[in-house]
């Protein structure tokens, strides 16, 4: 019974027990000098865990997906559109003017707008009774597109600060990209198909998703925590970057709501836009813009999980009230 309540513990408190073990674990980290030779292989590590872990959540989550249910509408199209077309414009000005004040902090919201929709989604999307379905959907398409918008865009945004011409960009990025969104879920649907045992197996195992969530956020936590002891941005840019990542959670939330009300589910059509992966958030801010941008991702971390936290609660309190 004590080990249970210890599970719900945690389960109920994983986004601060994870961010508070990231912080706390860089410090640790840094502080014993006898690991100062360790920092460069820890980086390298780093770079690989990281990504795996992700791509590990996301193939996990994909094996308990039915092909059925990922059938596009046309209404997604919409929340496609306000995720690409506003990377985009926001792209523009630090296309033209590379310096332009508070660079950082358009680039934070670059990443919390373009951002795929968390795996997880569907599964409050659920809990608060809306169709979980358009949600598994939505999450497939916004990877593909992601995986070819990102490697796109990026290399224009640093253009004038690297000797590499935009192919051999493109090409470096979306290698790194387009298999970290995209090939989980063409693993788990080859699998689905040519190995139904060993398909069924890793979907008994979706579970194991939500921890691995636990330790990529702490994981991405850390590596934020090392970017901005790092960093010599101003402190109103790290307050520009909190404000910026809330405005954009709070945007996206309202007009997936609004627009998923209009077909007929706006539960499915706020999760859908409003809830982020934000474990990838961090890491492609980290990898391939200003590393402080990453904060970006671990404050909307904050943002999308209070508001669910608060829907869920409140769901839970009128299901009490009809009894």
């Amino acid at each position: 019974m004590k080990g249970n309540n210890i599970i719900r513990f945690i389960k109920n408190w994983t986004l601060p027990i994870s961010m508070i073990t990231g912080v706390a674990s860089y410090f640790i980290y840094v502080s014993i000098h006898a690991l100062d030779p360790t920092h460069a292989l820890m980086s390298d590590v780093v770079s690989v865990v990281q990504p795996a872990l992700i791509f590990t959540m996301l193939f996990l989550a994909f094996c308990k997906v039915n092909p059925r249910a990922l059938r596009p509408h046309r209404w997604q199209l919409k929340l496609l559109a306000i995720q690409a077309l506003s990377f985009i414009v926001m792209a523009i000005p630090i296309i033209c003017f590379p310096t332009i004040p508070g660079r950082v902090i358009i680039e934070s919201a670059m990443v919390c707008m373009i951002c795929p929709t968390a795996t997880a989604a569907s599964v409050v999307t659920d809990k608060l009774h809306g169709n979980g379905s358009y949600v598994v959907s939505y999450t497939c398409i916004i990877n593909l597109v992601a995986a070819l918008l990102i490697p796109a865009i990026v290399p224009l945004l640093h253009s004038s600060s690297t000797d590499m011409n935009f192919v051999t960009s493109f090409t470096i990025i979306i290698g790194r990209v387009f298999p970290l969104l995209m090939m989980p879920l063409i693993l788990a649907t080859v699998l689905r198909y040519l190995t139904p045992r060993l398909h069924h197996w890793f979907a008994s195992k979706s579970g194991a998703a939500f921890y691995l969530w636990a330790i990529a956020l702490a994981l991405a936590i850390a590596v934020t925590t090392k970017a901005i002891v790092h960093s010599h941005e101003q402190l109103w840019e790290y307050f520009g970057i909190a404000i910026a990542s809330a405005l954009c959670c709070l945007v996206q939330f309202v007009l997936g709501r609004t627009i998923g009300r209009k077909h007929g589910d706006m539960i499915a059509g706020s999760q859908s836009l409003g809830q982020k992966n934000t474990a990838f958030a961090i890491w492609m801010a980290y990898t391939f813009m200003n590393p402080v941008t990453a904060l970006a991702g671990g404050f909307y971390s904050v943002w999308h999980n209070v508001w669910n936290s608060y829907q869920l609660w409140k769901e839970r309190k009128e299901r009490a009230i009809s009894k």
